[in-house]
Parts: structure tokens; C-alpha cells; sequence
């Protein structure tokens, strides 16, 4: 999704392509909007595992990016406590 250099930057669906794929509430996070036409390729292909791997690969590593942000906000969030 983002070079190592640049900040994540997420891109949430939005409440109506959400709605329409019925996107469970819990699901509606930074990396929504791939998890979108990757739903729609798993039900195109029946499942079919190998089929979906572009998309998959994608929406885990937005997924995966999200993560390494929060918990470097986290980090810098105890540094700031710790020094003050």
C-alpha cells in the first residue's frame, strides 16, 4: 500500500458502499474499502482461495500497515509519558 517512508494513510468506505456490500459494523475500519471487492471475489469464485490472492494480499497488507501506525503512535505516545 505505502512505501516504508510515508505515513499509512487509511481509506475507510464510505457509509453507503458499506451498507450496500453489507459490511458487517466491526469490518468498517481504515482498510474497508479493500475488504470490499475482495468479499465480492470470494463470492464470485465460491471461495476459491487461489482466486482471491491479488485482493487478499492487498486488504492484509493495508491491514498489516495499520497496525505498524498504531502501535508507533503508541510507542510515541509512552516516549512522550516516560519523558514528561
Amino acid at each position: 500500500m505505502s512505501p516504508s517512508n510515508e505515513p499509512f494513510t487509511p481509506q475507510p468506505a464510505d457509509q453507503a458502499g458499506a451498507k450496500e456490500a453489507r459490511l458487517p459494523l466491526g469490518w468498517r475500519d481504515a482498510c474497508g474499502k479493500l475488504l470490499i471487492p475482495l468479499n465480492v471475489c470470494r463470492h464470485e469464485n465460491l471461495y476459491a482461495t487461489w482466486k482471491c490472492d491479488d485482493e487478499r494480499h492487498v486488504y492484509e497488507k493495508c491491514q498489516y500497515d495499520d497496525y505498524i501506525s498504531r502501535m508507533k503512535g503508541l510507542a510515541k505516545k509512552q516516549r512522550a509519558e516516560a519523558s514528561a
